[in-house]
């Protein structure tokens, strides 16, 4: 007997946004925040925001890529904003769905590869960016095996651990280096890969529909809003009363506290934790989740048990969430060290024995939540 336990969005930690002032800082020194909303009016998503000012504002709940999300902006032209914002997460659900057999991502597994729409191949190109930079952590090829842990399916009863014997042979299928993007005498951006493999874009796919959506956005004149896709959250602007926004992030030991808060503008916040979807396995008493180390072909257990990554590329944001989580915390810090400052992002990190580390240039925007948090500063500046 399999158990799975979901923590209030599927597949997505639990970020919140409070609503009150504060902010993070861009290399513009503007501050920045992104997550999920908190607010006495929560609704079944888990985030909701009320109105912070007399200004007009619009925000509607729905479920779309396996997780509820909320959509809130404020303006003249909050609901045609969230109505076109809506309407943008249905298209890219459509159109890159791994269980929808009318999708592009489904025809190309079935086929082995195949021709593939610009944004599609734009998607696949920023993923195979990120294995090279993260030395394979972040892979898209991972599908067979997550379908193996039965990760990829609603139904609890799929979860189950797999066979050493045929998790080796899947296993075998996982590397997105094999994965080859041409062009043909159209300009048509073609993939190809070896026979059995298959592709999921799912650990890029919200950070690229935040970022589309904080796009739709500008394009409707709305200056502050909250973009919470579940996991993945991107506050626009500031206030309405100019204000920052504070950002609260779920301590993974326990679901009604937080390991803390940052103060941010205009930027996204994304976060991974072992804790968002997992099983028990009863005849062993080990705990499964869903993040999983293509090095193993099991859950990653490598000391880190929440990361957020924090950025104004949500899609960039989104990859590195996964692999930083996946490398561990020395790995992890070494790789902040060298890229964060060039790659334009921060991270808040928590360990299993409950240490916190953050990158310095986000030092300042820490919001002590406990009152007593010991924080270990990564330098990259």
């Amino acid at each position: 007997m399999k158990r799975k336990f979901i923590t209030g969005i599927v597949c997505g930690a639990l970020v919140a946004v409070f609503l009150f002032g504060c902010g993070a800082f861009t290399d513009s020194g503007e501050t920045e925040n992104n997550s999920s909303v908190y607010s006495s009016e929560a609704e079944s998503s888990g985030t909701s925001a009320g109105d912070t000012s007399e200004e007009a504002s619009y925000s509607q709940d729905f479920f779309a890529m396996d997780t509820y999300m909320t959509l809130t902006a404020y303006g003249e032209n909050a609901q045609a904003a969230v109505e076109a914002g809506i309407e943008e997460i249905n298209r890219l659900d459509a159109l890159l769905s791994t269980g929808d057999e009318d999708s592009e991502i489904y025809q190309i597994n079935e086929a082995g590869g195949g021709e593939l729409s610009d944004e599609t191949a734009y998607l696949v190109r920023r993923s195979l960016d990120v294995y090279e930079s993260t030395g394979g952590l972040y892979d898209i090829s991972i599908y067979p095996v997550m379908d193996l842990w039965g990760f990829t399916h609603a139904d609890e009863d799929a979860f189950a651990v797999p066979e050493e014997s045929v998790l080796e042979e899947t296993l075998k299928l996982v590397d997105a280096g094999k994965i080859t993007l041409t062009e043909n005498e159209d300009g048509v951006t073609v993939l190809s890969m070896e026979e059995g493999m298959e592709i999921d874009l799912g650990g890029i796919v919200k950070g690229y529909a935040d970022d589309r959506i904080a796009e739709i956005f500008a394009e409707y004149g709305v200056e502050s809003g909250i973009i919470n896709l579940g996991g993945s959250v991107r506050v626009v602007g500031e206030k309405t009363d100019g204000s920052l926004w504070r950002v609260g992030i779920q301590d993974p030991e326990d679901s009604s506290g937080y390991l803390g808060g940052l103060e941010l503008s205009d930027i996204s916040v994304v976060t991974s934790g072992g804790y968002e979807r997992y099983f028990d396995d009863e005849e062993t008493g080990v705990r499964y989740h869903h993040i999983i180390d293509p090095r193993t072909g099991s859950s990653a257990y490598n000391g880190l048990i929440s990361v957020s990554i924090i950025s104004e590329d949500g899609t960039l944001a989104d990859a590195l969430s996964t692999a930083l989580f996946i490398m561990g915390t020395e790995e992890a810090i070494d790789y902040c060290e060298e890229h964060c400052a060039e790659d334009g992002f921060d991270v808040l990190m928590e360990t299993e024995d409950g240490d916190i580390y953050i990158t310095d240039n986000i030092e300042d925007c820490f919001i002590d939540l406990n009152g007593n948090t010991e924080l270990h500063v990564i330098g990259t500046r």
